[in-house]
């Protein structure tokens, strides 16, 4: 039990650190933000609690698939603020269509010999 509260704890500092850095220099908390902490974290995590390589080697791979649908959101959500539409409902746009495009990677993936 202990354990689990560690990996959230640590998980949750990393995230709190980003917001800070953000709201002081929007560039270095997105540029912080972008770093894979959290997906190198998970592989460590995994690591440490299986050492199994294959599995690992599968979650790497299945992380680079997934994280191509989520980078529309950074495109479209800037537009959207931008056109004046208010913050809640261009972040609640921006993650539909990334559910969306998820679930079109998660359909799609296997149909076209991508190991999900």
């Amino acid at each position: 039990m202990l354990y689990i509260v560690l990996k959230a704890a640590l998980s949750g500092v990393i995230i709190a650190a980003v917001s800070e850095i953000a709201r002081r220099s929007p560039g270095f908390g997105a540029l912080v933000a972008s770093l894979p902490l959290i997906s190198v974290l998970g592989m460590v995590w995994l690591w440490r609690d299986t050492e199994d390589t294959a599995l690992l080697a599968d979650h790497a791979q299945a992380t680079f698939w997934y994280v191509l649908p989520s980078l529309p959101m950074f495109l479209l959500i800037p537009v959207l603020l931008r056109s004046g539409l208010s913050f809640w409902l261009a972040l609640l746009i921006g993650c539909a269509v990334t559910v969306t495009l998820y679930l079109g990677m998660t359909w799609m993936g296997p149909r076209i010999g991508i190991r999900l």
